[in-house]
């Protein structure tokens, strides 16, 4: 590996230091399904989250509710000793994409064929401190009035 290439991966390690993500990967449900939920989380308090998603019907609220619950357990991870309630977490960022898809061959009258699209989706999910985001926003301030 280069230097450039050595230093650009450090400060790639560095960045994502501070962000706290869970992924899943070709989840069979459709994306434009699973959109409607991850709209509903959105910009919310963590706790306000699992509530939401706790009384949700859908089906891909369940799935978003165990992926809202991985990104909180890597949380914990990377800042043990910290209390949830006080980082005042909250979902940061949702991207739902969209993934393989799987087609099928539905039989129709008089010897025609229909294909059929089984969609899936990937959703990455990021959750942030209010506190931090708050800190961040103090010193890029400060950057642009002392230059």
């Amino acid at each position: 590996m280069g230097a450039r290439k050595r230093n650009r991966a450090e400060q790639n390690k560095e960045a994502k230091k501070g962000q706290y993500f869970a992924k899943l990967n070709n989840c069979p449900t459709s994306p434009r399904k699973m959109r409607l939920v991850a709209g509903l989380i959105r910009g919310l308090n963590v706790e306000q989250a699992l509530n939401i998603l706790d009384h949700t019907p859908k089906e891909a609220a369940g799935r978003m509710h165990k992926l809202l619950l991985s990104a909180i357990a890597n949380w914990q991870a990377k800042n043990e000793g910290s209390r949830i309630e006080d980082a005042q977490l909250f979902v940061q960022e949702v991207h739902v994409d969209s993934a393989r898809m799987l087609k099928r061959i539905q039989t129709a009258p008089q010897g025609r064929a229909h294909r059929i699209r089984k969609r899936s989706n990937h959703v990455t999910l990021v959750i942030g401190s209010r506190i931090e985001a708050a800190e961040q926003e103090i010193e890029q301030e400060e950057l642009q009035e002392n230059q």
